[in-house]
Order: C-alpha cells, then sequence, then structure tokens
C-alpha cells in the first residue's frame, strides 16, 4: 500500500487552519472514498479530481483509494483542496516524486480539463499556513496578486495540473508573483464643500480623532450625507496589521481589487435602507460568509436614512458596536469577523421630513413611532448626536471660507497621535477603544470634573454606559486642544453631545 501527502489549507472565517491531505492507494477494487467532514461541494472533488488528473496526460490509479483530510473532526468546505487531493493521488501513485512537498500547502479549484481555478480566501490562507511553519504555497495563476502580500512565504502560480507536475519532477518552474505596487489612495471629498453646519463639522472632527460613533438628524438638505462621506478622509491610513486584516475580509468575499489588493485606506460602506439582516452581519448556508460590517472594518459605515431600515437590522449592530467582531454560528460551525467600524446615522426627524419644521405633518404618534426605529440601547451606543438646522444662506459674507479637509485632518492626526501615545502600553489606538473601567480606575478625573456626569447620573437623564462613553468624548475634546486630562467644560461638552433631543 502506498500513501501520499500533501497540505492545504481550510480557511473558517478569516481564520486558516493548515490541512493534511492523505491518499492512501491499494486494498481492494477500484474506488474513490473521501472521508474528513467534507462539504457538498467538496464531495464532488473527486468526480473534478479524477477527470482533471486524466486530462492533464497522467494516469489515475486502478485500485481502491482513500482520500483523508485531517483533523477529521474540521468542517471541510469549498473547492480549494482540490489541487492538493489531485497532487497526493498522484505522489501515492508514485507519478510526481514527494521531494518538494513538504512544507508546501496547495490551493485550487481543478477544472475538468486540469485548469486551476482561482478560490476565495487566499490570503487568509497563507497568513495561517505561513504561522504554521510552512515554507512554500502554490496557488492559482490568478490570485498571486494578493499571495505576494504575504511575506515570510515562497510562493508560487500554477495556471493547469500539468505545470505543478512539471515543477515536482524539476521539468519546468512555476510563475512567480510580481511586487505588489503602491496604489494611490482614491479621492475623498472634501469638507469646503460642506456649507454652514459648524455644529455638525466640529462632531465629525472630534468623532474622527477619537473614533467615536456618529449620529445626525436634521431636515433633508442640510448637508448629513455630505459630512458623513467626508469623514473617511479624517481619518489615518490603515497600519500594516489593520490592512491585512482588512484585505483578509475583502479576500473571504471575494471583493479585492487585483489592481491594488491590498487595502490602505479606510473602507466606506453604505447600504441602501433594504439591506437584510444576513447581509448586513453576515450570513448564508454553511459557514457564514461576511457582511457588510465586517465590509467596513477599520472604517466607516453609514446608515443614511436610518430610521427607514428595519429594526432587527439595526439592532444586529449593537453586540458588533460593543465587541468590534461578529461571531456567526450556523449548522457547519461558528465563525469570527472583525468588525470595528465608526457608525454614523444619518435621520430626518420626522416621516414627512419637511424642509422647515413648522410645516410638519406628522402626528406625534407618527414621529414616536419613525424616532423609535432607533432604539434606546442602540443610540445609547452613540457617542455623539447632532441635531442640524436648515440652511439659511448659501454665502455669507461675515464668516470665513469653510475649512477644506487637510486643515481638519493635521487636528485629527495630531490628537490621535496624543491618545495613542498614551493608551500604547494597552495596545489601543483611539479614546473609543478604551474601556470605561480602564477610564475610571486608572485614570480618574477630579470630582469637580465629573460633577455634572454625576448629576446626570442620579436624576436618570445618563446610563452608566453613556457615561463611560463621555469620559471617552471627553478626553478627544482634551487631545485637541493639546490639554494633559479633560477638565469640566469639556465632560459637560461630552455630555451635550448625547443630548437624546438630537434623536
Amino acid at each position: 500500500m502506498a500513501i501520499g501527502h500533501t497540505w492545504s489549507v481550510a480557511v473558517l472565517g478569516i481564520d486558516g487552519r493548515v490541512i493534511e491531505v492523505e491518499a492512501d492507494l491499494g486494498g481492494g477494487l477500484p474506488s474513490t472514498k473521501l472521508v474528513g467532514l467534507p462539504d457538498a461541494g467538496l464531495r464532488e472533488a473527486k468526480d473534478r479530481v479524477r477527470s482533471a488528473v486524466r486530462n492533464s496526460g497522467q494516469q489515475w490509479p486502478g485500485e481502491k483509494l482513500t482520500l483523508g483530510l485531517s483533523p477529521a473532526n474540521l468542517p471541510k468546505l469549498g473547492s480549494g483542496y482540490d489541487l492538493a487531493i489531485a497532487v497526493a493521488v498522484l505522489a501515492a501513485a508514485n507519478s510526481v516524486p514527494a521531494t518538494r512537498l513538504p512544507g508546501t500547502v496547495l490551493l485550487g479549484e481543478l477544472s475538468l480539463d486540469g485548469r486551476v481555478r482561482e478560490i476565495r480566501g487566499v490570503l487568509p490562507g497563507l497568513i495561517a499556513a505561513r504561522n504554521a511553519g510552512m515554507k512554500r504555497a502554490v496557488v492559482p495563476e490568478q490570485s498571486l496578486f494578493e499571495a505576494v502580500l504575504v511575506e515570510g512565504l515562497d510562493v508560487f502560480g500554477a495556471a493547469c495540473l500539468a505545470d505543478v507536475v512539471a515543477w515536482l519532477k524539476g521539468e519546468a518552474s512555476l510563475v512567480r508573483p510580481e511586487t505588489a505596487a503602491e496604489s494611490a489612495p482614491p479621492k475623498v471629498p472634501d469638507l469646503v464643500d460642506v456649507v454652514g453646519q459648524p455644529e455638525a463639522r466640529w462632531a465629525l472632527e472630534v468623532a474622527a480623532a477619537g473614533g467615536h460613533h456618529l449620529l445626525f438628524t436634521g431636515p433633508p438638505g442640510v448637508g448629513k450625507t455630505m459630512l458623513a462621506k467626508r469623514l473617511p478622509g479624517l481619518l489615518p491610513r490603515l497600519s500594516t496589521e489593520e490592512a491585512l486584516e482588512v484585505t483578509a475580509v475583502h479576500s473571504v468575499h471575494g471583493s479585492l481589487s487585483q489592481a491594488s489588493p491590498l487595502v490602505t485606506v479606510p473602507p466606506f460602506v453604505a447600504p441602501h435602507h433594504s439591506v437584510s439582516v444576513a447581509a448586513l452581519i453576515g450570513g448564508g448556508s454553511g459557514l457564514a460568509s461576511p457582511g457588510l460590517i465586517s465590509r467596513a472594518h477599520c472604517g466607516v459605515l453609514l446608515l443614511d436614512e436610518a430610521c427607514e431600515f428595519s429594526g432587527a437590522a439595526l439592532d444586529s449592530l449593537r453586540t458588533a458596536l460593543e465587541d468590534g467582531e461578529v461571531r456567526i454560528a450556523r449548522s457547519k460551525g461558528s465563525v469570527r469577523y472583525p468588525a470595528r467600524f465608526q457608525l454614523v446615522l444619518a435621520t430626518n426627524p420626522c416621516p414627512c421630513a419637511p424642509p422647515r419644521e413648522t410645516e410638519c405633518t406628522c402626528t406625534p404618534t407618527a414621529i414616536r413611532r419613525y424616532r423609535n426605529r432607533l432604539s434606546g440601547p442602540l443610540v445609547d451606543r452613540v457617542d455623539i448626536q447632532v441635531r442640524m438646522r436648515p440652511i439659511t444662506a448659501m454665502t455669507s459674507h461675515t464668516e470665513e471660507s469653510p475649512e477644506p479637509t487637510a486643515v481638519v485632518r493635521d487636528r485629527v492626526m495630531a490628537a490621535r497621535e496624543r491618545a495613542a501615545a498614551r493608551w500604547s502600553t494597552h495596545g489601543w489606538r483611539t479614546n473609543a477603544e478604551v474601556p470605561g473601567p480602564v477610564l475610571r480606575r486608572q485614570f480618574p478625573l477630579p470630582s469637580r470634573a465629573t460633577a455634572l456626569l454625576d448629576r446626570s447620573l442620579h436624576q436618570g437623564h445618563l446610563t452608566a454606559r453613556g457615561a463611560d462613553r463621555c469620559l471617552r468624548v471627553s478626553w478627544t475634546l482634551a487631545d485637541l486642544f493639546n490639554l494633559p486630562e479633560p477638565s469640566a467644560d469639556h465632560v459637560a461638552a461630552a455630555l451635550e453631545f448625547r443630548d437624546r433631543t438630537a434623536a
């Protein structure tokens, strides 16, 4: 009896695990059996692989063939194991030497004629392979643009199974990836385009400096969406760790751009209000795929016309806003996707939404029902809430011209640097990431600064979660003014940002 060994990777969410593929030949009449918890798509691999091997000029073994995927208790999904299975069978049949197989992972789906098709999740799969100590990887040639992003791994691209066989025999070489080119950052709208709204502009600056969630309420046409779309321009470029994590999510989703595969700028996601819970959070049969909140990881999620979203979709955000990730359980297992984003909600004050509030024809019941789409627990997680007023004049001779994004961004970057230096020992980058107990115990403010918070808590106008969020905003205000700690005025300003009448 002969056994061939190869290695592939199982990707669960954005976490990968190296899988050993074994092919055992002999011991009975010609048959093929696949074990190791394969899903329906993977069970069909034995038929795809048999045709691919034959059409690549190789002989399919005429003996009993048992294919095992280890660890056997881990669900295996998808068609990315085809290449590893085919090579394991050929190695067991002594059709290819096994000298290059140790330390090599093989990823790719095989067509019936032997072509290697691209698959999703190559980037997180290769990161897992590198972390497991693998040295080389063979991936579909079309996936080299994302495979090159993984450092510390010797990557090769294959167009067909015949090329892999020739490479294993030392008769030919595989395609090597080109160095990833640095892509120019995309253009973002400028704040100078926004007319008026000084309070909302200041709130946007504070939200950008501290990573806080934001709610804009106002009649249509006052600039709620315009301001929200300009938030990504105030945020810093992603760190190397963040860029790889965001790119891994996009790789699993299948939305990577071949021209600029590495996502280096904060993503901006703005779904329509008809979006389903599964599309927003993530879902699907088998193991869940990433949703829009995971695609907005390290970026901005804008819910425009927020009160038009379903209550179930809005409330499904609550856990992700607290934990910075989403965990989805399905029949095939549970997956985890990162979902640390800045939430921006924009909504009208009532269903009819006239340009002037005095023209509103909605009944109090209709207004209350409309606003209640944003539940109390969800709004309580929003740090900054701003009521925007109608524009009364397009130009003003008494006011200075609006500040452009570049000027505001400089202040935001300086404030973020102060916060990052303060929290560097804990691993946090923004004030919004700091847990409330840390602020209260390790960085307590004088009682004269928090007296207003205590009074609001005593009167029931503020929850304990809201108080913690006020403290985070007050630290951001202190950073913007380059002060060592917040004062009573900063705490009062943070509390004013949480005025529930703005919702």
